[in-house]
């Protein structure tokens, strides 16, 4: 029986989960969580790990995740630079999550490590949504981590055409790029070898998804020189903290559309939710949760 198949927590049950990444005491989904438990007649706990503050890294994830599976926890979210590193850990993925080479999301039951990635469909529905109609031919994803292979894939589902990928590390851009084609046909997606060719890559592309840390509050300023943009490109982010980054706001100042990291936060939240506990939660009142958060503040 999988985490989606087995029966509803009764009225009043507690559920404790967390989130292990590095400075995310800024993270709303621990507040996502446990509203929308609250409101379904549940109780959630949300603990957030964060490796900053505890001063460790991602080789402590072993020790890390049997400490949860002691303290009954029945699943774990995981950020960044945590999503590949934990994948030997589990004893088994979902598909996506196997195709994806990356794990957001960790549920724990019966002795069993169980990964799941639901950034690929967090991304997508909250794309859905905020960009529907955009021309997606030609798109430039920047980032080839955890949070950009999901996207990767993301884009694909939503039609890109084909995909050109850019990292810092031009190698794990390649892998990206090699698994995308197995995935999806030989020629769908290519490697950014330097800057000189993301200059002509954005300059040729309809649209810019941007998956690195670069523009969350520990990490401010741009992912690439402003001069690269222009109107005819549409921007997608995956950053929510702030949720206007200085490339949202640099993008829609030129005229571009724009997306900000938003939705995939609240799509992620509820897919992950589902799979936790395994009760379908309420879309719409997780993102008004989140966007009640917002409330007031010119910063996610």
């Amino acid at each position: 029986m999988n985490a989606l198949s087995r029966p509803a927590p009764a009225v009043g049950t507690s559920i404790l989960v967390g989130l292990i990444g590095a400075g995310i005491q800024a993270s709303r989904t621990p507040a996502m969580h446990e509203r929308e438990a609250d409101a379904l007649g549940l109780r959630c706990i949300y603990r957030l790990i964060d490796l900053d503050r505890l001063g460790l890294g991602p080789d402590a994830l072993p020790e890390l995740l049997s400490g949860a599976e002691r303290m009954g926890y029945t699943g774990l979210n995981v950020t960044y630079p945590c999503k590949q590193a934990i994948i030997p850990l589990l004893d088994e993925l979902s598909d996506d999550a196997r195709a994806i080479g990356a794990v957001n999301t960790v549920v724990l039951k019966d002795g069993r490590r169980v990964g799941h990635n639901t950034d690929c469909s967090g991304f997508a529905e909250g794309f859905r949504r905020g960009l529907a109609g955009v021309p997606m031919d030609r798109v430039v994803l920047l980032g080839a981590g955890g949070a950009g292979a999901a996207v990767a894939h993301a884009a694909f589902h939503l039609g890109t055409g084909r995909l050109d990928i850019f990292d810092a590390d031009p190698t794990r851009a390649a892998l990206l790029a090699e698994q995308i084609d197995a995935r999806f046909g030989s020629g769908r997606a290519m490697a950014i070898p330097d800057r000189e060719s993301l200059r002509a890559a954005v300059a040729a592309a309809d649209g810019l998804i941007h998956a690195t840390p670069t523009g969350m509050a520990k990490f401010p300023g741009l992912p690439l020189p402003a001069e690269m943009l222009h109107p005819r490109l549409w921007v997608a982010e995956i950053v929510y903290f702030p949720l206007e980054t200085e490339l949202l706001r640099t993008a829609r100042s030129i005229g571009c559309r724009t997306l900000d990291g938003g939705g995939m936060a609240v799509f992620q939240a509820v897919d992950a939710f589902r799979l936790f506990t395994g009760v379908s939660p309420d879309a719409e009142r997780i993102r008004a949760h989140f966007a009640s958060m917002d409330a007031g503040r010119s910063a996610a």
